[in-house]
């Protein structure tokens, strides 16, 4: 029986402490080979992945020694949470370690957006000096809505007011009277209000069955056509051919993604307008966030094997260590 089974590029002190204590078999590619995963993983009682590896219950059903996952991130979309807690296994993650660097890229993206950067940078850098063409807007004064005020789109929100913006939130979850939201001063409200009323869209929301596909032609039409739209969370919210006919449309001023149906996606429409920033799916990638990440997960599954009580788990309470396959913690 052997440890740790790493099956994508996860680094950092925690997980070079990880490796000096436990058996841990480091293959960064192995994702990519679902067959092979399959069949490694009968041996091991752990498993640490990013958002890539697919932890489902047909690959549990194949690793009867599996104690506990680490999902070295937030989104849990990736793993069937259901098969492995009938499993008895224990899922660990880092549910607010990347939530400062996520809230920055979106301030980023959005300022991007207002301030026309990268084309301007473009442009520039053709040797070029068209000013007037790169006339752009402020944040200030603008109303900000946030669609999921989660820990991300709570410190989305803060950073913005300190621009000087309104803030609305669409959240089904979110108790109006919760304290951040008096914080904030934040407007709950209906989507489709929300959206009519926004100047500035920032999407912080779990992929769920009700998420798929939410932001379709008819949500970008109920925006100001001034409007941007900004998503850092999920790809699989937001139907990308709905998006592009909205652009070309002028129903909306432009969108920024973090985050894509398809990762890494094919090149298309999006990725020839000036008005569409596309990146990696970065918002965690920060050296701050990364360390913090590894080492929450890392430890945590650290842990577990040791008999010891996780800190950041997600389907068992206070789970210290699996006393059989589908016994009790």
């Amino acid at each position: 029986m052997r440890d740790v089974l790493v099956t994508e590029n996860i680094a950092g002190l925690e997980m070079e402490v990880l490796k000096n204590t436990f058996d841990v078999v480091f293959e960064p590619d192995l994702w990519k080979s679902p067959d092979r995963l399959r069949e490694m993983i009968s041996d091991f009682q752990s498993i640490i992945v990013r958002n890539q590896t697919k932890v489902t219950r047909d690959l549990l059903a194949a690793a009867p020694m599996l104690k506990v996952i680490g999902r070295a991130g937030a989104g849990l979309d990736n793993i069937d949470i259901e098969a492995a807690t009938e499993a008895g296994v224990v899922v660990v993650y880092a549910p607010e370690q990347n939530s400062i660097s996520v809230a920055e890229l979106t301030i980023g993206m959005m300022l991007s957006l207002a301030r026309k950067i990268v084309t301007a940078d473009h442009n520039t850098k053709s040797g070029e000096w068209k000013r007037q063409g790169f006339t752009g807007n402020e944040l200030y004064g603008k109303t900000l809505g946030i669609v999921g005020l989660g820990r991300i789109g709570y410190r989305t929100a803060v950073r913005a007011k300190a621009f000087g913006m309104d803030i609305i939130a669409h959240d089904e979850y979110a108790n109006p009277d919760a304290v951040m939201v008096s914080e904030l001063r934040a407007r709950m409200m209906h989507l489709d209000e929300l959206l009519s009323h926004s100047d500035f869209v920032s999407c912080h929301l779990p992929l769920t069955s009700s998420t798929i596909g939410l932001f379709d032609y008819e949500k970008f039409c109920t925006m100001k056509p001034t409007a941007f739209f900004i998503n850092t969370s999920r790809g699989e919210v937001v139907d990308e051919e709905a998006l592009t006919k909205a652009l070309k449309d002028k129903k909306i001023a432009g969108a920024a993604l973090d985050v894509r149906q398809q990762e890494p996606p094919v090149k298309g429409p999006l990725s020839e307008m000036d008005n569409v920033i596309l990146t990696p799916h970065i918002g965690a990638f920060t050296e701050e966030a990364q360390e913090r990440v590894v080492s929450s997960v890392c430890r945590d599954v650290a842990d577990i094997l040791s008999g010891k009580e996780a800190k950041n788990y997600f389907n068992f309470s206070k789970p210290k260590h699996i006393c059989q396959k589908g016994g009790k913690i």
